[in-house]
């Protein structure tokens, strides 16, 4: 696929983050990579052309990813996964080179809006994916990108200290740590964000006094943790693994994560010339819901199972390869 070069950069960067940070050696070179690796894909043959699909190296978007590769792939296009390290590496790119990228419905309405209104916009808040997709209409209709269907299953971001660090200091809400002050392990572009460090700081009071670009849902993001070189990480609601590591989540008592359900963003004219695309992905974010991606996240992160492996398990297990 002839992504433009700081894409594939970026992309190369990211992969070798995912396999050497978020899922270990198990990954290896596989987990973002070559059309076909996803084990149930490829039945198509590539006779309905290519698609290029881009998303972030943790360990979920990867699964997420495999899966519409392999669905893609078995309805005949060849399909091409590049993995990268945060939203703002593929966001150039897309639409364009990118045609289609596995999201999260406030993510994405957010990055745009920011984008387009600057870092003082008001953010989209509505708790409703639906709805947020609704009030994002605008700004999708300009980007040139189309959201197909919003799944039940939702992933927002979250952040986590060591269940000792919440015994001792007794929280167990962020608004817990207001005044306190704190290093914070989170993805490369945390600072500033309203769901991210600029929401710690500026709703809940939290005094970041610095941001560790360690990753998001990382080995590196977790260890920092628990070595106490910060005191919170950032991860997601549906990590799978945090009670093996002896890591709680403090609950998001003020509401700062706008709705984050799991949605293909599409090409609008990648998707007018290829309307079948819609067929292919709608069902797969008919099946998912919160608890399967919980239970796939822990099968990658604590089993250190593929997340290839996973996703055709999940794929086969519903029906939809």
């Amino acid at each position: 696929m002839n992504l433009r070069r700081n894409l594939a950069t970026a992309a190369a960067v990211g992969t070798l983050l995912l396999a050497a940070g978020c899922a270990g050696d198990d990954l290896g070179s596989d987990s973002g990579g070559d059309s076909g690796s996803g084990g149930g894909g490829g039945g198509g043959g590539g006779d309905k052309g290519s698609v290029a699909i881009a998303s972030q190296s943790f360990p979920e978007a990867a699964m997420v990813s495999s899966m519409y590769e392999q669905l893609l792939d078995d309805a005949g296009y060849d399909a091409d996964v590049q993995l990268v390290d945060a939203r703002d590496a593929y966001m150039p790119t897309f639409p364009g080179d990118v045609d289609v990228v596995p999201e999260y419905v406030g993510g994405i309405v957010n990055f745009l809006n920011t984008r387009e209104n600057g870092d003082d916009a008001e953010p989209f808040e509505a708790g409703d994916g639906e709805q947020l997709k609704e009030d994002g209409a605008d700004l999708l209709d300009q980007a040139g990108i189309s959201l197909l269907d919003v799944s039940e299953a939702t992933d927002a971001n979250a952040f986590f200290v060591t269940s000792d660090y919440a015994d001792e200091n007794g929280l167990e809400t962020l608004s817990d740590l207001e005044g306190e002050s704190v290093t914070l392990a989170a993805a490369p572009d945390c600072e500033g964000r309203l769901d991210c460090e600029g929401g710690l700081s500026d709703d809940y009071g939290i005094d970041v006094s610095e941001v560790l670009p360690l990753g998001y849902a990382s080995a590196q993001t977790y260890q920092s943790v628990i070595d106490g070189e910060s005191q919170l990480g950032e991860t997601s609601t549906t990590d799978g693994s945090l009670e093996s590591q002896g890591l709680v989540i403090l609950d998001d008592d003020q509401q700062i994560q706008p709705a984050q359900n799991l949605v293909p963003a599409v090409s609008s004219d990648f998707l007018e010339a290829n309307p079948d695309v819609a067929d292919v992905l709608n069902p797969l974010m008919a099946a998912l819901t919160t608890d399967d991606l919980t239970e796939l996240n822990g099968r990658v992160s604590v089993d250190r199972e593929r997340p290839e492996d996973v996703a055709t398990d999940f794929l086969e297990s519903e029906g939809l390869l």
